[in-house]
């Protein structure tokens, strides 16, 4: 018998995991975002004003993760909506088990938006399917704008590109139409916001791009069957 390369079974069974996570938020219509970067680009400031901009009775759910330490779990538990932090202990990536065994504290039909925060890292991250819907990938202004070249498959494989920090444009040597330019050589269909989590109206395009696909999300879901 032909025996698997290891990492080749362990995607595969990662992958079985995950189609069945995504067929279980499309049930519940859960809209499901998967945010990646290096470290330092800004998704824990992103997601913590995008909590304090939510109404106190939206249903939202973060699971943060990261290799040590629950910092950014207590950072974004401050808002009052529920986070778990997911330590990984040395791993570079989230896989599709740490999401379920993590989900099993909540009922998915009390949550209509989870954020997952991925560990800090451009590569492994691609290569692990969590049943999200989009895989959102973050890179900040302080960063090369040839990053999007040097790391293809996590941009290739996003819906959508926040770039972070734009306040600083002015002050670092970064070019926002080279970084999109070479995005879209990666992925012509990328979708783009630029964001700042410290200016006013800083992030109005996520915010509205987000709330759309919720609505989508929520139309896609199966009418429960009605019993007489």
């Amino acid at each position: 018998m032909e025996r698997l390369p290891l990492k080749s079974k362990v995607l595969s069974e990662n992958q079985i995991i995950a189609e069945s996570l995504r067929e279980r938020f499309r049930s519940h219509g859960v809209l499901c975002l998967n945010l990646i970067s290096g470290p330092g680009s800004g998704k824990t400031a992103l997601l913590e004003r995008t909590l304090a901009s939510f109404d106190p009775a939206t249903r939202v759910c973060v699971l943060t993760g990261d290799i040590q330490t629950d910092n950014d779990a207590r950072r974004l538990a401050q808002y009052d909506f529920p986070v778990q932090q997911i330590t990984t202990g040395g791993t570079c990536h989230l896989d599709g088990r740490m999401i379920e065994k993590h989900l099993a504290a909540w009922d998915l039909d009390e949550i209509d938006l989870l954020f997952i925060e991925n560990v800090g890292n451009l590569v492994c991250p691609s290569s692990y399917d969590l049943g999200e819907a989009s895989k959102i990938v973050l890179l900040s202004v302080t960063e090369g704008d040839d990053k999007p070249l040097k790391y293809p498959s996590i941009f290739f494989k996003s819906d959508l590109f926040i770039l972070t920090k734009i306040d600083l444009l002015p002050y670092v040597p970064f070019s926002a139409e080279v970084v999109e330019a070479n995005a879209r050589l990666v992925h012509p269909g990328i979708e783009i916001v630029r964001t700042s989590s410290t200016a006013e109206g800083g992030l109005d395009a996520w915010l509205a791009w987000m709330k759309h696909r919720m609505a989508q999300a929520r139309q896609d879901a199966p009418v429960p069957l009605q019993l007489h």
